[in-house]
């Protein structure tokens, strides 16, 4: 059978003009790519755009996608200012396909396209999610361990094409095979799982590789019920946290947190945040914060508020939301209170993909958090209509 050889993609374009402040970075190319996207791109559109289905290298793979969910990074991409400059601070060169939390098949694999799971190449037909940090493995920050910080990082559907579209290629060294997911879910499923594998990820690494960890019997507070949110509650709770807390005002929401294992949930908009923390931990507090929320100067007084009148010392807050506002910080706290403030970002290395995905084939499932599935075409408007609705929690493309 003949393959087609063009496929439908949902393309990002933006004007590159910088604002008068901004400066090109080493790493950023004039007119094409930079590391302030919020600084530069101006008047984002999308468009479902046809292209050629891409041509692979010996160490790549070609996948046929069968699911990929809106990020918020995706609505924030292709969402402008009062003075039409994205919203987006980060990695960013246009135009691309956008879309990073993806499964789909393998179609064709380069004879080097080496497979982690099996030690040889990969064969047609095994479901497969990769990465959207591609790293180099060369740079200081990779040789140390610390891929998510590479210095030539590029990430898939940022600063080159996603997988909003019927094939996209990757290197084999980004992927990971989804065949365990195999024994518990099936048909779609299995993919709509997969696809999640992404910002579980970014969850994982953020509460138990940057934030270390807890001991089964700890307390931990997360602090927005997104996705991220959503998948650090899962994490946690199978972590071994004595009380999973959550603070989120949507309804709909809460709803998915308590499907997969929330134990407590705070309205910070009808409660006090701090004093129903410590009500809930007979006045302890908790060992792990998350700032999953993205307005950390409204949020971050009442984590203080816990840290400072709780009983635990030693306490940490992770931020894993991006966010440009400055955080309020006190240092008296954390020196008194012994506690630490630490920043994560991305989802490689360490092993979160493969850990996340032996999580998921044995009883920790994800899927509730999709809210709706669409087709290819409905992506733009979703993406829209993402800039206000907070009713869904991820909407996910899916394939035939």
């Amino acid at each position: 059978n003949k393959m087609v050889k063009k496929m439908k993609t949902v393309v990002l374009e933006a004007t590159w003009d910088p604002k008068p402040e901004f400066k090109l970075g080493s790493k950023d190319i004039e007119g094409k790519l930079t590391y302030l996207g919020s600084k530069v791109w101006r008047n984002p559109k999308l468009r479902i755009v046809e292209k050629d289905i891409p041509e692979i290298g010996p160490t790549e793979i070609l996948v046929k996608v069968k699911a990929c969910g809106i990020c918020g990074s995706d609505v924030h991409m292709a969402q402008p200012d009062d003075d039409g400059y994205i919203w987006y601070p980060g990695l960013t060169a246009f135009p691309a396909v956008l879309g990073h939390e993806f499964s789909g098949i393998v179609v064709k694999a380069g004879e080097d396209a080496f497979n982690k799971r099996t030690g040889k190449r990969y064969e047609e037909g095994e479901a497969v999610t990769a990465e959207e940090m591609f790293w180099c493995g060369t740079c200081r920050p990779c040789v140390d361990g610390y891929p998510n910080h590479c210095e030539k990082l590029q990430e898939m559907g940022f600063s080159i094409d996603g997988a909003f579209a019927e094939y996209v290629k990757v290197d084999a060294k980004y992927t990971w095979s989804l065949e365990e997911l195999k024994s518990v879910y099936h048909g779609d499923d299995l993919f709509l799982a997969g696809s999640l594998t992404e910002p579980t990820s970014v969850a994982y690494n953020a509460v138990i590789e940057r934030g270390g960890g807890i001991r089964p019997g700890d307390n931990v507070v997360i602090l927005g019920g997104g996705p991220i949110g959503l998948g650090a509650v899962a994490v946690l709770k199978r972590a071994g946290a004595a009380r999973v807390i959550l603070s989120e005002p949507s309804r709909e929401r809460v709803e998915i947190a308590r499907k997969i294992g929330v134990d407590f949930v705070i309205n910070p908009t009808e409660e006090d945040f701090a004093q129903r923390v410590l009500d809930i931990t007979g006045g302890l507090g908790a060992k792990l914060y998350l700032e999953a929320t993205g307005l950390p100067d409204i949020v971050w007084p009442g984590i203080e508020k816990c840290i400072w009148e709780g009983k635990m010392v030693n306490s940490t807050v992770v931020i894993v939301a991006r966010a440009d506002k400055k955080i309020p910080l006190t240092g008296e706290v954390f020196q008194v209170r012994r506690a630490e403030v630490i920043g994560s970002q991305g989802h490689s290395g360490h092993g979160t993909f493969p850990r996340v995905i032996s999580s998921m084939a044995t009883g920790m499932d994800m899927t509730p958090i999709i809210t709706k599935k669409i087709t290819l075409e409905e992506v733009p408007e979703h993406i829209i209509m993402l800039r206000t609705s907070r009713e869904e929690a991820k909407i996910t493309c899916v394939f035939d």
